[in-house]
């Protein structure tokens, strides 16, 4: 699964396929700061983002996921800055 480093927090992503179908959506999950490097602190956990949108191939559903997961922080006041 591709990660992302912003500011304090790891952002999960991925392109899923939908059962039975040619379709992908977009699934992200968003960890916080930890000060045990083998516990991640869950901040928004993996679920499907866009529910009502599927793409028509993985890398596409992957920038979707990405794109929410920088929104949700930006909106959030977080303003994390990407490594």
């Amino acid at each position: 699964m591709p990660t992302e480093q912003m500011g304090d927090y790891e952002i999960e992503y991925s392109g899923v396929r939908v059962i039975g179908g040619e379709e992908w959506v977009a699934n992200v999950a968003i960890f916080g700061h930890s000060t045990n490097p083998m516990h991640r602190n869950p901040v928004f956990p993996s679920q499907r983002v866009l529910a009502d949108k599927t793409f028509a191939d993985e890398k596409s559903a992957e920038q979707g996921a990405l794109q929410v997961a920088h929104e949700m922080l930006e909106c959030d006041g977080r303003k994390a800055t990407r490594h």
